[in-house]
């Protein structure tokens, strides 16, 4: 067997992807709406939200995507298609049509995302007339990710693009991730679209399982205000394009294409969260020697959505209080009289509790570790050997204005 490394390069299209971003006329004047289309059909994986209200792409794509193949991917910003009925789903039908006419493909190789004001009718036409636009360049080669990453954005301050690439059996492999995601972010997805392209010639269902082991790891690990939308969409598609030996699952060439992928979507993840509508601060929240791993999950999720949490981190006060508290309805089993709390910053690490109690602590100094942009909440639960991470942001009263507003 060949030697294997991961190298981290400039951000580049894997073999046999082109993308576009462009205005369409959903929005004022930025870009809002974009396309993915890769030169031969790819094995496909993708995971949707959670809640019960689903938009119409989401349903429409859930359909597209049951054989596992796709080769396109429409997806506009601005109007989420969401609670629009009917006349909704058939909006996301043509959307899928008229961009297989201009491909040359089936609808159902099309792959269809929407993102943006819930309960508002599709302007449709604006739409397609948007995606004729594209036709022109299909022949062209055309690498702008920038401009996809910027036509997918909402509330987002700034576009996600992630970019890694690793060697297999002597071949290059490339994976490239965009994401948009700033509020109504929670586990189990969130208001986060991600759409990431890679070259790999993977099985099928190593690809679903690779996808499904990063996400539970990374997007379902994030929160910024606890709300989970109707439109959430993580999609992967592997096109074969690097010519490598086909990975399969349980092999050391799956592993390491796991760990190239979870690398990009970590990353997004990341980048989501720092992104979080009107936040100041990213956190950490690290639960350590937890009895088991779902505990572990369970109670650094809760801590990293907790409100009272958020806003204590967003004034700087070291309120331990509450990360116990949200620890203790989170579900997870653990003593709470065995519990140690630590914030720690760039600028140092102070404990605040130690099994479950008040300590003496340098006020000062708290505020001091509070006051950086990046800082960590780490949990010792002292009861097994299994770990969690989550990440979260500040609650600010930014957020307040930018939600009381959003559909002005």
């Amino acid at each position: 067997m060949e030697s294997t490394e991961i190298m981290q390069e400039d951000i580049v299209l894997p073999l046999g992807f082109k993308v576009w971003g462009i205005h369409c006329g959903i929005k004022k004047s930025k870009k809002d709406l974009g396309l993915i289309y890769s030169e031969k059909k790819a094995n496909a994986s993708a995971v949707f939200t959670t809640n019960k209200v689903k938009a119409a792409p989401v349903i429409l794509s859930m359909e597209n995507i049951k054989d596992n193949e796709i080769q396109a991917v429409i997806v506009n910003s601005g109007n989420a298609n969401a609670c629009t009925g009917v006349k909704g789903y058939s909006d996301a039908i043509s959307m899928a049509e008229k961009t297989a006419q201009i491909l040359n493909l089936k609808s159902e190789d099309v792959f269809v995302s929407s993102t943006g004001v819930i309960g508002v009718p599709l302007p449709i036409e604006k739409i397609l007339n948007g995606i004729e636009s594209f036709e022109k360049n299909i022949d062209l080669t055309n690498d702008d990710l920038l401009s996809f990453a910027q036509a997918i954005m909402t509330t987002d301050t700034f576009p996600k693009i992630n970019s890694t690439q690793v060697v297999i059996g002597g071949k290059k492999i490339t994976l490239t991730g965009v994401a948009k995601g700033s509020g109504m972010i929670h586990p189990n997805m969130a208001t986060m679209l991600s759409f990431i392209m890679t070259d790999a010639n993977i099985s099928k269902s190593a690809l679903n399982k690779a996808l499904k082991h990063s996400v539970d790891n990374s997007f379902n690990l994030i929160t910024v205000d606890g709300d989970t939308s109707t439109n959430d969409t993580v999609l992967i598609l592997a096109n074969k394009q690097a010519k490598n030996e086909e990975i399969t699952e349980d092999s050391s060439e799956y592993n390491l294409f796991q760990k190239a992928l979870y690398e990009v979507v970590e990353n997004l993840a990341k980048k989501i969260v720092m992104d979080g509508e009107g936040a100041t601060k990213f956190f950490e929240v690290q639960v350590k020697n937890a009895k088991t791993k779902e505990d572990a999950k369970l109670i650094s999720r809760s801590i990293a959505k907790s409100n009272l949490v958020k806003t204590a981190i967003h004034g700087e006060d070291a309120n331990w209080g509450r990360v116990l508290a949200a620890a203790g309805y989170s579900g997870g089993n653990f003593d709470p009289d065995k519990v140690d709390v630590w914030f720690q910053s760039c600028v140092g690490k102070i404990q605040l509790c130690q099994d479950g109690h008040f300590i003496d602590f340098n006020e000062v100094k708290a505020k001091e570790i509070l006051g950086k942009k990046e800082l960590k909440i780490i949990v010792d639960l002292k009861d097994g050997e299994e770990s969690a991470i989550s990440w979260g942001c500040d609650l600010s009263y930014k957020y307040v204005e930018i939600n009381g507003g959003y559909r002005t």
